[in-house]
């Protein structure tokens, strides 16, 4: 999805797309937001090149927005899809008036809002995450003694 060219003689503009005030010229997925794409999403996917291909789509179509207003980590697409995302600057793409180009890399996929409740409100979400991580800490740390 690089560098696509322009008719000009000898310019190039490197391929992105806007995404709120970002401009994506690449998309990297972890292997955690893998796992849970196939847990989560769809189990009988073709792996990160479907999933890449997929979220180039969403760009496209314009169809990924932020969750929340304030909240610049989660993003939904289609009003349904949950994911979590983080952006970084390109160290050597740059549009042609010489700006950043960013990189955004997908840490997780939380599921869908229609199947999972609690996507509805995501802090109620997070917390109630947090104090499951911490009680089975707790729990496990009394059978370890």
């Amino acid at each position: 999805m690089r560098e696509k060219r322009t008719r000009r003689w000898s310019t190039y503009e490197t391929f992105y797309i806007e995404l709120g005030t970002k401009k994506v010229a690449d998309i990297h997925i972890t292997t955690h937001a893998e796992k849970r794409w196939k847990e989560r999403v769809t189990p009988s996917s073709g792996g990160m090149q479907h999933i890449a291909d997929y979220m180039w789509d969403s760009l496209r179509r314009s169809a990924i927005k932020m969750y929340y207003q304030g909240e610049e980590e989660a993003y939904i697409i289609d009003d349904d899809l949950v994911f979590i995302a983080d952006f970084t600057e390109s160290d050597h793409d740059k549009d042609l008036l010489g700006n950043a180009l960013h990189r955004m890399h997908v840490i997780t996929f939380l599921g869908h809002k229609s199947e999972v409740v609690q996507l509805q409100d995501l802090k109620a979400y997070y917390t109630w995450l947090r104090h499951n991580r911490k009680m089975n800490l707790l729990k496990n740390s009394r059978t370890m003694r």
